[in-house]
């Protein structure tokens, strides 16, 4: 958790290869018997194709890296001094202290989340707004929104739009797997019609079949189909929680980060202008309506587009 590792990457992969196993040896194979439309039994795997499309593209893209660091910050305390690390960096082509001014441009400074002059200890650059130092990558990113371990990468201004069609797509994945096998499960129930039937309790007295007992005799039937099945309706439940909570930060242009900074805010240091008795109260400057603010995290503001408006 402490340096980035492609250990969730492996689990997020051998994840899906065994969901998609299950529903490709079992699933698919019944439901083609059993003669379902073939659209709706080859829609996972279409979906499954454009969430991998994503997957790759957030864990290869440059989040918006501002300072690439070459050492990190244990190797920087030993003998390797700030002057041959910034060397290294210029000297690599991948970022300059003006590139870094240039990106303090592109986002104006609330002065509550975000302040003026505030120069990172280990990039050595003036922090723009929006941007946090990520200990695990070992760099600044612009527009930091957080770090995800399951695609290995951070996730920032240049791969949030991308990470957002990565999780709508995962959880459109889950919830199809779930619809089709549900819909198979449901099928084997009306063609055995067990429903209309009766069984003997413990008590050896007559009942009729009920949800428990449908449930029990379909896991006895199909055990590894009704385990899938439970375990991606949860998946496609809490993808799905969190995938309306990052559509809801992309609407009003907020960050995870700058999320939670705002929910604890209450101990924040007051302004120099601001008297010590008057409360700051946050509001999100960033914000410019629906529509753009959507457009924004797909097409991120540069300093040219920042110039144009002022």
């Amino acid at each position: 958790f402490l340096s980035r590792s492609c250990l969730f990457v492996v689990l997020h992969i051998a994840l899906q290869a065994a969901v998609f196993g299950e529903y490709t040896w079992e699933v698919f194979v019944y439901c083609w018997e059993l003669q379902f439309h073939l659209l709706p039994l080859l829609l996972p795997y279409l979906l499954l194709a454009g969430n991998l499309g994503c997957f790759l593209l957030c864990s290869r893209a440059n989040p918006g890296n501002i300072v690439l660091v070459l050492f990190e910050n244990r190797k920087k305390k030993c003998n390797k001094s700030h002057f041959l690390v910034r060397f290294l960096v210029s000297f690599a082509g991948r970022v300059t202290k003006s590139n870094a001014a240039s990106l303090v441009k592109v986002y104006a400074y609330d002065g509550v989340l975000f302040q003026r002059g505030l120069v990172c200890p280990t990039c050595t650059v003036e922090k723009p707004a929006r941007s946090k130092h990520c200990s695990v990558c070992g760099t600044c990113v612009h527009r930091f929104d957080h770090h995800c371990v399951w695609v290995n990468n951070c996730i920032g201004a240049c791969n949030a739009g991308v990470f957002l069609l990565y999780l709508l797509s995962l959880t459109a994945t889950a919830g199809a797997v779930a619809a089709v096998t549900a819909a198979f499960l449901i099928q084997v129930l009306l063609l055995s019609n067990i429903m209309h039937g009766t069984y003997l309790d413990a008590q050896g007295q007559e009942q009729p079949v009920e949800i428990p007992f449908l449930v029990q005799h379909l896991f006895l039937t199909f055990p590894r189909i009704v385990f899938m099945l439970g375990f991606v309706i949860l998946l496609t439940l809490v993808l799905g929680g969190y995938s309306c909570f990052s559509l809801y930060l992309a609407l009003t242009n907020q960050t995870t980060n700058e999320w939670c900074k705002s929910r604890r805010f209450g101990g924040s240091p007051h302004l120099p202008s601001e008297p010590r008795d008057r409360p700051i109260v946050y509001k999100n400057i960033y914000s410019k309506g629906i529509w753009r603010n959507l457009k924004e995290i797909f097409n991120p503001p540069t300093v040219l587009v920042r110039k144009k408006k002022t």
